[in-house]
């Protein structure tokens, strides 16, 4: 077990062939799971900084696919896909994500935990094996992407809790 150290409020923990991610955020789970679930605002949220997407179809329910490509700084487009397993609003998505030639590359789920004013983001991921784990922390930064890309997400929550669109 390798434990990150708290950045930003986000622990991270690697075990085995699971990655989980947790963070709290100060913001309603209403207003999280809208951040989650809305193509309007996964569009400005949805990856790590310096990493654009453009969302080819999004349909939000069990059996439902969000196809979208990721724009890497770099100027690489990365297929992504991502089945939706289970919607329980505001309180637990799981899906699987791959691309076009594997579209289960591991499997996520997320749990927003509200109390007030403040939600409880923990996701866990987990991959085919440990190797195709260890592949991602280390070749692509998964732990870093992650962190990066929740904090967009708080300030993507911070532009809804002032009204913005």
């Amino acid at each position: 077990m390798v434990q990150g150290p708290e950045m930003n409020n986000t622990i991270t923990e690697v075990k085995g062939r699971e990655l989980r991610i947790q963070r709290s955020f100060h913001a309603p789970r209403e207003l999280v799971w809208q951040a989650w679930t809305e193509p309007k605002h996964l569009m400005n949220w949805w990856g790590p900084k310096g990493f654009t997407i453009t969302i080819q179809s999004i349909d939000v329910k069990p059996g439902g696919y969000w196809r979208y490509v990721m724009h890497g700084a770099d100027g690489t487009n990365y297929d992504n896909v991502i089945r939706y397993m289970e919607i329980v609003c505001p309180e637990r998505i799981a899906y699987t994500h791959g691309d076009n030639e594997d579209e289960e590359q591991f499997r996520v789920s997320v749990t927003f935990a509200g109390s007030g004013t403040t939600t409880e983001l923990t996701m866990q991921m987990i991959f085919k094996s440990d190797e195709e784990l260890e592949m991602a922390v280390k070749q692509y930064g998964a732990i870093e992407g992650a962190k990066s890309t929740l904090d967009r997400l708080e300030e993507e929550l911070a532009i809804l809790a002032e009204g913005g669109v």
